[in-house]
């Protein structure tokens, strides 16, 4: 296979050029001008401020898993490959053109000659073979995305713009490498990346179209633009991510035109946002599943257990009681007021090819009297005083982690505690202000959860692999809760090789049907993505997709490096592509298969674990 692009266009043809190239969806969001403030609250310089409330868990692209850290990754460091903002196919990133050996074992890649890092050297073939090789050989590098370099057998650079990757066996990710390129001369320097955060020393070389500037842990991450970058630089003056700990607070602050945009929002919240002047409210179908994650057992690769789940959990009859015990459409109506779909699979209907959906004899519909028959059947009794008694003789007691800031979770623990009350199993509802800590440690028993989602599945996938166990209990690892399955395990392998889409399409839904018969996830929703914008400081950004599609958590850079100020001219000359597309309605909130958008990182906040 050879993909190529062609040659960079004449600076009077550069937007034009872009558009097509897909540097901007046709269907993005474009708003009336207004007027723009900076952060000082002056007028004069442009500033995008975007509200999250999500900790940055590492500034190292080697350790982040959080979506907020890995979408900052995004925009400071290109990746061998991007995905197109109107359907998501695969389109050059560091790599401009890339070849497959007839056996596909051997992959090569053009590096563009025209990316340089923001301290003025090149960046080259040799940068992204010292960091796929750095994650090769320490553990501790490969930490957030040793999954696509595992398979690696030798990655080398022959010249600047030549990068080959060998491999064991064939792998079906190789357009679809989900990771950072660092440059060399400056990480080379560091001795222990399981330390390294990459925090101390500003500004933080990259080559991606922002340059992170400056950062204040739980208050604040700023970039400016990259006035090398090769597709053009961003036209705000500056991007803030600035942390809130409280939702009502950001939507707060962007009445009042102190932040610009805020994701994540309650329905109530996007309906009384409605209603404002110059704000935009963006309500598309969501790229995230919302679940139930069960602690089935910690343990690490060593084959030593660690944490304190409920044992009765290890039970799949207890597993499937609970499951039948979940009314989705209740908490589709009730709690996400209609902005969700009923949750089943692992992947959000928005995606596709890989979407799937349990047949009628396998589905687990809402069912209190037979989830009391499956838990009598099972030898759970209920006591004189309606205590459901586990094996032990103990009443049946869970709890789980929920996170403070999400009121969804506050919402359904409150329905859980009701539905399971009746079976006679009770729940404590823990809610904290990170869940990272007992989360990593297995000291819980289920878990909120949720994963957004990448163009390729194999990452999400490979988060419920056995090797992504930690490898001892004092480790971390990159599993999401602890599953190892070898029947799941041998699935994946097969995915992982398989280039024919048809037959890879079958065995991701194979590992969704087993994932859903072990009972270990339990996905209830795919929330919609609920976001609002200023419109007067906001004239147009990129939905991607294009048609009905999200602005924050992107596969790409392209919301943040397309948006637009709305005190700039129109035809004023810019970096970004985004000054050529005038008077676009905003985007119909529809459904479009675009394929998979499956993806990846912690979720400790509204919008962690990725």
């Amino acid at each position: 296979m050879v993909t190529k692009v062609p040659p960079r266009p004449a600076p009077a043809r550069r937007a034009l050029r872009l558009l097509l190239a897909g540097g901007l969806a046709a269907g993005s969001l474009v708003v009336a001008p207004g007027t723009v403030q900076a952060e000082d609250g002056k007028s004069g310089g442009t500033t995008l401020t975007v509200a999250v409330s999500q900790s940055i868990d590492s500034l190292s692209p080697f350790l982040a898993q959080k979506l907020t850290s890995t979408s900052i990754h995004r925009l400071a460091y290109e990746y061998l490959t991007n995905y197109d903002p109107k359907d998501a196919h695969t389109i050059p990133g560091l790599a401009t053109a890339w070849t497959s050996s007839a056996d596909k074992l051997t992959w090569t890649y053009t590096i563009r000659k025209d990316s340089t890092w923001s301290d003025g050297q090149q960046a080259t073939a040799e940068d992204a073979a010292w960091t796929f090789n750095k994650m090769m050989t320490d553990p501790n590098a490969a930490t957030a995305n040793g999954s696509f370099t595992a398979n690696f057998a030798q990655v080398t650079a022959p010249d600047p713009q030549t990068l080959v990757i060998r491999l064991k066996k064939p792998q079906a990710t190789m357009t679809a490498l989900d990771v950072p390129i660092v440059p060399k001369h400056v990480w080379e320097k560091v001795t222990d990346f399981s330390k390294f955060n990459n925090d101390k020393q500003f500004p933080i070389v990259g080559n991606g179209p922002f340059v992170i500037t400056d950062f204040k842990v739980d208050q604040y991450i700023k970039l400016k633009p990259n006035k090398k970058f090769w597709r053009g630089a961003p036209r705000f003056d500056e991007l803030v991510f600035k942390y809130y700990k409280d939702g009502d607070a950001a939507v707060a602050a962007l009445q009042k035109g102190e932040v610009s945009f805020v994701p994540n929002l309650t329905p109530a919240q996007a309906a009384a946002l409605r209603t404002q002047k110059d704000i935009k409210v963006n309500d598309a179908p969501g790229r995230r599943f919302y679940a139930l994650a069960t602690n089935p057992g910690a343990k690490a690769q060593d084959g030593k257990a660690f944490g304190n789940g409920n044992k009765a959990l290890l039970d799949p009859e207890v597993r499937k009681a609970l499951f039948l015990a979940v009314d989705r459409t209740t908490l589709v109506d009730k709690v996400f007021q209609g902005h969700a779909v009923e949750g089943e699979g692992y992947i959000p209907p928005r995606f596709g090819s890989y979407f799937w959906k349990p047949e009628t004899a396998q589905k687990r519909a809402y069912d209190p009297a037979q989830a009391e028959k499956v838990l009598d059947t099972a030898g759970y009794r209920k006591n004189a005083a309606g205590k459901r008694l586990g094996k032990d003789g103990r009443p049946l007691e869970f709890r789980i982690l929920c996170h403070a800031t999400d009121p969804n979770d506050k919402a359904v623990g409150k329905y859980l505690q009701e539905w399971w009350g009746k079976l006679g199993i009770g729940l404590k509802v823990e809610c904290l202000d990170s869940v990272s800590d007992p989360w990593v440690k297995g000291d819980y028993d289920l878990a909120f959860d949720g994963w957004s989602v990448n163009p390729d599945p194999d990452y999400v996938l490979s988060i419920h692999t056995c090797g992504t166990l930690p490898a001892t209990p004092k480790d971390s690892g990159a599993t999401d809760n602890f599953i190892c399955d070898k029947q799941f395990d041998g699935l994946y392998a097969q995915q992982a090789v398989e280039y024919d889409a048809a037959k890879r399409a079958d065995l991701v839904k194979r590992m969704q049907s087993r994932l859903y018969d072990t009972g270990y996830m339990n996905v209830m929703a795919y929330p919609n993505a609920l976001e609002a914008y200023r419109t007067d400081q906001i004239r147009s950004i990129t939905t991607m997709p294009e048609a009905a599609g999200n602005l924050w958590g992107q596969d790409g850079y392209w919301s943040w490096w397309s948006a637009v100020p709305a005190a700039q001219a129109e035809n004023s000359d810019g970096g970004s592509s985004t000054g050529v597309i005038v008077g676009i309605v905003a985007a119909v909130v529809v459904v479009v298969g675009v394929g998979v958008f499956l993806g990846m990182r912690r979720r400790s906040t509204a919008d962690d674990r990725e």
